[in-house]
């Protein structure tokens, strides 16, 4: 009989770990390579399941799982990953990320379990991060303002994110409320040097934006295409079912339409369908998947005076991704626990 090779110990990262290891703007150029690698078809992405009770059963939130294969063909490990995580709308209300979960890495060579990571905080830097890189693609290089809609735990990293990718002298913030608005101006505002201000509304804090991001839980739309002025660029974040939806669809059809995915943008992407569903935008009006940007198949914004959008949805290979350079970083410096399994 021969003897079996113990398995490696399990890498375990909370929430702090992660922080500690990946500063948002240190994830973009992650994502910038996992980008070009889908668009090479060097990664393995089925579309995310959702699991959603029926009401009757007065199930909160929803599960999703959302697997990935990533080949390591430009120089890295061969991994298998997935998120497996819940999406809890009403956690905001209660200080909570409304997304909680983990997110599993498994060696590609021998399908053992290498790592267990704190998924809030991967979706978190991971969605900043994609939405700085498609920030540095396609907004105008000389944007300074930003309207940052949404003040919740996305706003955090997507403010680190941006400020990454644009040399911003002005951002203002709008919530659901003035006064959630300036608590979040308060905390950040000592953390950069341009100007944060709390915006009465979203159509004063968009009015004169170079730069808009989204990141709500509606299912409303909440940016409205006729209060952009030209050449801006929106970065559509919070809606990520086709229940919510964040712009109207003057905006969907007024914009140059940028996606993560086009598969998942037409089947899952609210802002989208509610716009198709009024025959004012179609597949063929999603001009490129941020990959093809990545890698100079589409050449991203046509001009300055034209208004771009990116449709952020998220995916597995994202988690994936992130997951794998935390994992390579942490090796590196020793950092986390192990623990056998």
């Amino acid at each position: 009989m021969s003897a079996t090779t113990a398995a490696p110990p399990v890498l375990l990262l909370d929430a702090a770990q992660i922080a500690a290891l990946m500063p948002v703007a240190d994830a973009i150029p992650v994502m910038s390579e996992m980008f070009g690698a889908l668009a090479r078809e060097q990664i393995h992405l089925p579309l995310r399941q959702i699991i959603r009770p029926p009401e009757a059963l007065g199930a909160k939130g929803l599960l999703g799982m959302m697997p990935a294969f990533l080949s390591g063909a430009a120089g890295g490990m061969p991994v298998y990953g997935a998120k497996v995580g819940t999406f809890f709308p009403g956690n905001s209300v209660l200080g909570k990320d409304p997304h909680q979960g983990c997110v599993l890495l498994m060696s590609g060579e021998t399908g053992e379990l290498l790592a267990v990571m704190n998924a809030a905080e991967i979706t978190g830097i991971r969605t900043a991060a994609v939405t700085g890189l498609a920030t540095q693609l396609l907004a105008r290089h000389d944007a300074t303002r930003l309207a940052l809609i949404g003040a919740g735990h996305q706003a955090h990293w997507h403010l680190a994110a941006l400020a990454a990718v644009r040399a911003l002298k002005h951002v203002r913030v709008a919530s659901r409320s003035l006064a959630t608005a300036q608590a979040f101006v308060d905390k950040e505002q000592p953390n950069y040097g341009f100007r944060l201000e709390a915006a009465e509304s979203v159509e004063a804090a968009v009015r004169d934006a170079d730069i808009a991001v989204t990141v709500t839980n509606t299912t409303d739309p909440v940016l409205h295409g006729d209060w952009l002025a030209p050449g801006t660029h929106v970065n559509l974040v919070g809606s990520s079912t086709p229940r919510h939806r964040e712009a109207d669809t003057l905006l969907m059809a007024r914009a140059q339409v940028f996606v993560d995915r086009r598969e998942s943008t037409i089947h899952e992407s609210g802002d989208y369908l509610a716009a198709a569903a009024e025959g004012r935008i179609g597949p063929d009006d999603l001009l490129a998947e941020l990959g093809e940007l990545v890698i100079g198949r589409h050449p991203g914004r046509t001009d300055a005076e034209s208004v771009t959008l990116f449709k952020s949805l998220g995916m597995g290979a994202q988690d994936v991704a992130l997951a794998t350079a935390l994992y390579e970083r942490a090796q590196g410096v020793g950092a986390g626990t192990r623990v056998a399994i």
